[in-house]
């Protein structure tokens, strides 16, 4: 398997345990009979709970962009030092965005998060 597949997939788990943390932020404000109910009415979620949540939704806008470059890159027998290091770099930069995301500190989020669009761009500039 290519590496870059193999970031894909860790990045995959890393939505998932996103998720997770979302959904326990959440259960310790409004409880499991609430989330596990339609949620209509539901109050907001604030404090690490709320941000956890926008860092998993932020995570899936950002997965399916990796995952379309990365296909592509291996679909077309493109991927090379640079396609992997960009790869390698969206991983790194997405793990420590949803950390300092749930830590709360909104200027280095910016800044992780503008690292992982370099990645993408890296693979990018690698198929056009």
């Amino acid at each position: 398997m290519k590496p870059e597949l193999m970031l894909l997939v860790w990045a995959t788990l890393l939505t998932v345990v996103q998720a997770v943390v979302a959904v326990q932020g959440a259960m310790m404000q409004v409880g499991l009979p609430a989330l596990a109910g339609n949620r209509e009415g539901m109050p907001e979620i604030k404090g690490w709970g709320g941000r956890a949540a926008r860092a998993h939704r932020n995570m899936i806008e950002n997965l399916v962009l990796f995952a379309a470059l990365v296909l592509v890159a291996v679909a077309a027998g493109k991927t090379n030092g640079m396609t992997l290091l960009g790869a390698q770099i969206f991983f790194w930069a997405r793990l420590a965005y949803a950390l300092v995301y749930i830590a709360g500190v909104p200027w280095l989020r910016t800044g992780v998060w503008a690292v992982s669009v370099v990645g993408l761009a890296m693979i990018f500039l690698q198929l056009v």
